[in-house]
């Protein structure tokens, strides 16, 4: 029943997000070239300084999984590299497009694939972002949208089911993880550029742990 209800809006979603595609600009990686359906990137902030680095997973709250999406805390880190995909057969990604981001290694202890998901947040507080492991996630897509020219990157939003688009932002928790949230607020909302995997430093990539296991 779950399922049968999310239909008309998974296809409303999807419809809409393809046909604003034929007018939307490509997103582009720090290289300049658009961004490959399908393709690992590291997610980097545009503005290091006073930041932390990339996107990567930690244990917060009362999780003895590290299943909840955070910023690293060092400026100099890549993170972990996430796949970002569209529901489309399509080459690149554009501006608008509802899509799926997972990292492409994942702990053993949780499930696979490790899609991005939002839940309501620790103690009831707000909205998280979490990979796949929770129950209950908020019925949603993940799309990209540009920033002014004058800041440069790109904004990561939400879109939940019958409501307009929200900002993926940064929270930090009394242990110091700099959690990604989801709000209306544009205040720490994430300003992200997009590395591509092989042109990246191996020097600053983050290493998987050996506990880690790749699913591409």
């Amino acid at each position: 029943m779950k399922i049968m209800s999310l239909l008309p809006f998974f296809l409303l979603c999807a419809f809409t997000s393809y046909f604003s595609s034929a007018t939307a600009e490509f997103v582009l990686d720090t290289a300049g070239n658009p961004l490959r359906n399908g393709g690992v990137y590291f997610l980097r902030p545009v503005i290091t300084t006073g930041n932390g680095g990339g996107a990567e997973l930690a244990a917060t709250g009362n999780e003895t999984c590290p299943l909840t999406v955070v910023q690293s805390p060092s400026p100099f880190s890549n993170g972990q590299p996430v796949k970002i995909s569209s529901l489309f057969k399509i080459e690149h990604i554009y501006e608008g497009l509802i899509l799926y981001i997972e990292f492409t290694y994942i702990p053993l202890c949780a499930p696979a694939p490790s899609f991005w998901t939002v839940v309501q947040g620790e103690e009831g507080k707000g909205l998280s972002v979490k990979i796949t492991g929770y129950n209950d996630p908020i019925p949603g897509w993940f799309k990209i949208k540009s920033v002014s020219a004058a800041i440069g990157g790109y904004n990561l939003l939400f879109c939940p089911q019958n409501i307009p688009c929200l900002y993926v932002a940064i929270e930090q928790d009394t242990d110091g993880h700099r959690r990604f949230v989801v709000t209306q607020s544009e205040e720490n909302r994430l300003w992200i550029q997009f590395e591509r995997l092989a042109s990246a430093s191996s020097a600053t990539a983050h290493e998987p742990l050996v506990s880690l296991k790749s699913h591409v």
